[in-house]
């Protein structure tokens, strides 16, 4: 009994060792892969927003900055986490989630605006989009589709699943989704790693048909692409991507890019910003080989939503011009964005100039946190005014123009 003691207790030391030793071999969070020796006492990190969200009362509107004859104002609020928006046939404004659960529709109540659940319970429902009555709802492994939801915000329908299966993995698993000209769902599928060698269809933009459920893959070496949108005059794919991050403060670029045709290669985890070849995986291929970016964007300004103006109501010189939100920094010592941009790009796809819009957000670029507020998306409204989400304090803004 006393050998049979001690041999339970040895087995039992050396099972504590192992599980130990397992939990000090635990792999980093995906935000740290990447860092070299001297960066491991590092004091950057992400920046988590509000969990509850701010009201319209507590924030700082007398800070934000738009050109003479803009106007901002708060168009709702207590939307916690709120990312991508999607506008509905009738004029409801749907808002997704990417670190809760729920979808919220923006309604009038009694002549005022009201958010309320409509989904809840889904996992990281981050991308929506409405088309023909149909509301699609990306969560991380799976599209789903909520038909003629508007006329039941109360009594949502069963949803039906476009695709599922999609990769559940850690890193960028949130989704964003555009409605082609071909009447396919577009969406990203981000790299799984800060820095790492992605699977087949990880570190891509992918399509698929919203009837069949037929998937393909469009671009791939798009690390982590949240805002994309169609050319109304080229109808070629334009998109967003935020570059690897423990580079350095000065790069590299994040990156407003084109998909010119199906199989496009755009180099990650390869090269960065076109023509900075990784320090890791850089001599396996060439910048070379890969499309290059349309424009630099600058670096670790985290360019998510973007849209093509196409409404009245703004200036007739804003027309087709993007609108892009920068989430801003947080792996740089001097943090920069936290802004709308406006991009104006030619009919052949060349950017002829890049000028902030919507500013105010940054409140000092070497604090921790630096900003009262972070933009996600933008989608441009009926009446041609613009909605910017702020997932930091849970706000959806309006931007209009009057002369």
């Amino acid at each position: 009994m006393k050998i049979n003691a001690a041999l339970t207790a040895a087995l039992l030391l050396a099972a504590g060792g192992i599980a130990h030793a397992q939990q000090a071999a635990a792999p980093a969070p995906s935000w740290q892969q990447g860092m070299s020796g001297d960066q491991s006492t590092s004091t950057l990190h992400p920046l988590a927003g509000l969990v509850t969200g701010r009201p319209a009362s507590e924030l700082q509107l007398g800070k934000l900055k738009v050109p003479p004859g803009f106007k901002v104002e708060v168009f709702a609020d207590g939307i916690p986490d709120a990312r991508a928006i999607a506008i509905g046939d009738k004029g409801t404004v749907f808002v997704g989630n990417r670190n809760q659960s729920n979808v919220y529709a923006i309604v009038s109540n009694g002549g005022k605006r009201e958010a309320k659940v409509i989904l809840k319970g889904l996992n990281s429902p981050n991308g929506v989009l409405f088309n023909k009555g149909t509301l699609y709802v990306a969560e991380r492994e799976r599209i789903l589709r909520y038909d003629g939801i508007e006329n039941n915000l109360d009594n949502p329908p069963a949803p039906k699943v476009v695709i599922d299966g999609l990769p559940q993995q850690p890193g960028h698993f949130w989704k964003t989704m555009a409605m082609g000209p071909d009447g396919k769902i577009y969406f990203n599928i981000g790299s799984p790693g800060n820095i790492v060698l992605p699977g087949y269809i990880q570190a891509s933009i992918s399509r698929v048909d919203p009837d069949t459920g037929k998937f393909e893959v469009v671009a791939t070496g798009v690390r982590n692409s949240v805002g994309m949108d169609f050319d109304p005059r080229s109808k070629k794919l334009w998109f967003s991507s935020n570059a690897r991050d423990w580079l350095g403060d000065e790069g590299p670029a994040d990156i407003l890019s084109m998909v010119k045709y199906k199989g496009e290669e755009h180099g990650y985890p390869y090269c960065h910003q076109g023509d900075m070849a990784d320090p890791i995986y850089g001599k396996l291929r060439s910048c070379k080989e890969f499309a290059a970016p349309v424009h630099k964007l600058g670096p670790h300004i985290a360019p998510l939503g973007m849209r093509f103006y196409t409404g009245s109501m703004f200036p007739a010189e804003y027309k087709n011009n993007i609108f892009l939100a920068q989430h801003g920094s947080w792996n740089r010592t001097v943090k920069q964005g936290y802004n709308v941009i406006r991009v104006v790009v030619d009919p052949k796809g060349r950017v002829i100039k890049s000028e902030p819009f919507l500013e105010g957000f940054l409140t000092d670029e070497k604090a921790d946190p630096p900003m009262w507020g972070r933009p996600v998306d933008v989608q441009q409204m009926k009446d041609g005014s613009l909605l910017v989400s702020d997932d930091y304090n849970g706000v959806v803004y309006r931007v209009s123009y009057s002369k």
